[in-house]
């Protein structure tokens, strides 16, 4: 047993993490992938990828001498996902921004790592916003295996999993990798709405809802704006299927008091657990900073959550939009009004559906 790897381990569960491991600072063969899948057009506007895709692919071109990747998962659902009456927002961005949540824990953690040691040590850590792979690093650190939805899957605590990387010139043991659990299921691919897995492991994120609501910035295509739902930020369908979440959310994990009172802070903000398409589609500017501030709704921009929001009033079709949707069929950004004219047709058509029903008599 190394000692400084176990007292590593520890210090991340006491910092609130519920998992924590190490693997190499090279790159791994799914760090490799990245090049393919860029190249097939599967990232769409996220031109960010491809400009930094080598330091994807090689942590150790993020710090000098990198040996070992540190990697942290905290599980963030804790009960059954809130419902609102008519618009759904994916359960991470209900709560505090997990970037910030994390980021401020990664800064502890580097901080007790040099305590440990007793030594300044090149550490840097990320969040999802860094040029690392975190899934891949978390897979290899055998914190969970990749699920066919490509989605960090812990056997205990499922997939809703925050990740955090620190890079490090520390040389520590790597931890086994887990072998992947699987097998013949295909839930998540068969469940989602916009058929983004051309095959099992791979995600065209152009046609996944988390990248059109939140990623895209120009217009949503027309193809997949119906199986949209009333989705208005992400998407947690192929979480919502997958048995081992089930597994998880039946039989919760022993966590510890810290990762408990982090989680807390991820919990649903009333205003956002009630948010409704007719709140979205009335909120101005101002209103919006207010709603979302701290939350990684931020990442959608005012613009975009309206545009989604009005895409969800089409595909509801309910009347009562109707008027809500027409305010902004005028508006001066051609993006919102090419939307909401969208919608307007929806709720049209189907109220002239329902005209043209045949009468029932009791």
């Amino acid at each position: 047993m190394n000692v400084l790897a176990e007292r590593l381990r520890a210090l991340g569960i006491a910092l609130g993490f519920d998992r924590v491991g190490f693997a190499p600072a090279a790159p791994g063969p799914r760090n490799a992938f990245l090049r393919e899948w860029l190249a097939r057009g599967y990232g769409g506007e996220m031109a960010y990828l491809a400009r930094r895709s080598e330091e994807r692919i090689d942590p150790r071109r993020l710090v000098a001498g990198a040996r070992s990747l540190i990697v942290a998962a905290l599980r963030y659902a804790r009960d059954e996902a809130p419902t609102t009456s008519d618009c759904r927002i994916s359960r991470y961005a209900l709560g505090d921004d997990y970037h910030d949540v994390l980021k401020e824990r990664l800064a502890a953690f580097e901080t007790g790592i040099e305590a440990l040691v007793g030594a300044p040590v090149a550490l840097r850590s990320y969040v999802d916003t860094g040029p690392v792979l975190e899934r891949a690093a978390a897979a290899r650190a055998g914190l969970g295996w990749i699920g066919k939805h490509t989605l960090l899957i812990d056997r205990a605590l499922g997939s809703y999993l925050f990740l955090g990387v620190v890079i490090s010139e520390l040389e520590l043991p790597s931890d086994a990798e887990e072998p992947d659990h699987c097998g013949s299921c295909r839930a998540c691919l068969d469940a989602c709405p916009t058929s983004a897995f051309p095959e099992p492991y791979v995600l065209d994120a152009t046609r996944c809802l988390s990248y059109t609501t939140i990623e895209l910035r120009s217009e949503i295509p027309e193809r997949l704006r119906g199986a949209h739902g009333d989705w208005v930020f992400g998407c947690d369908i192929c979480q919502e299927v997958c048995p081992w979440n089930a597994r998880a959310a039946r039989r919760p994990a022993d966590t510890s008091r810290e990762s408990e009172l982090l989680r807390d802070r991820f919990a649903p903000r009333p205003e956002l657990a009630r948010a409704t398409l007719a709140w979205l589609l009335t909120l101005d500017e101002d209103g919006w900073r207010g709603a979302t501030r701290g939350t990684a709704l931020r990442r959608a921009k005012y613009r975009g959550l309206l545009r989604n929001a009005l895409v969800a009033a089409g595909n509801r079709a309910e009347p009562e939009l109707r008027e809500l949707v027409a305010a902004h069929a005028c508006s001066a950004d051609v993006q919102i009004s090419e939307h909401a004219r969208w919608a307007l047709e929806r709720i049209d058509a189907a109220a002239h559906e329902a005209d043209d029903r045949p009468a029932t008599w009791a």
